[in-house]
């Protein structure tokens, strides 16, 4: 009987084992990597933005249907093409980036539907502040890419946060609250 109980451990722990193995890691490609906003202006047009500088990690295991991300966003890298407005974004008003220089998105929940990642949800941390977040996948897709002789795993996703939920108080209610974060990433297989 020992003998059975161990056999049977044994191969939980191998099967464990070889479903762990079977999560493949791949790097944030940063030139094919976005990370935008979008907010209403006084209900007239859309102020714009992105940061440029990014970095992290996306694990995907397509066979046990889950993953895991670690994404980090300099947000001293806003960029919406006016420098004052960069400036006023950068400020204690809204990103306080010389204190809080960072906001991270890390998930372990994916959704699929086949091969295909639906949704992506964790937490997004912002200004001190951490807040559930759920990212929709408009698009996603996996590829050998020619020139890097590797997969590379991509999509669109994005969601809608509350800046209050983070602290980000100024000009409310003027200046709407809702931010439409939209995030396009390529991530690189890791040998």
């Amino acid at each position: 009987m020992k003998h059975i109980v161990a056999a049977v451990l044994a191969l939980t722990a191998a099967a464990a084992g070889s479903a762990q193995a079977a999560a493949t890691t791949y790097a944030i490609e940063p030139t094919h990597t976005f990370v935008t906003f979008e907010v209403p202006h006084f209900a007239t047009s859309t102020n714009r933005g992105r940061f440029d500088k990014k970095s992290g990690t996306v694990q995907i295991d397509r066979a046990a249907k889950t993953g895991k991300v670690e994404l980090t966003i300099e947000t001293g890298s806003i960029n919406t093409g006016t420098a004052a407005f960069d400036k006023h974004l950068k400020s204690k008003d809204f990103f306080n980036s010389d204190e809080m220089p960072t906001a991270k998105f890390v998930a372990d929940k994916f959704s699929f539907n086949g091969d295909k990642v639906t949704e992506v949800s964790g937490t997004l941390t912002l200004l001190g502040k951490t807040n559930p977040v759920t990212l929709k996948a408009s698009n996603f897709n996996c590829y050998q890419n020619p020139f890097l002789k590797t997969e590379v795993c991509g999509g669109d996703f994005e969601t809608t946060i509350l800046r209050s939920a983070y602290g980000m108080g100024y000009g409310l209610p003027g200046i709407v609250d809702s931010v439409r974060l939209l995030i396009q990433v390529e991530a690189v297989k890791q040998p």
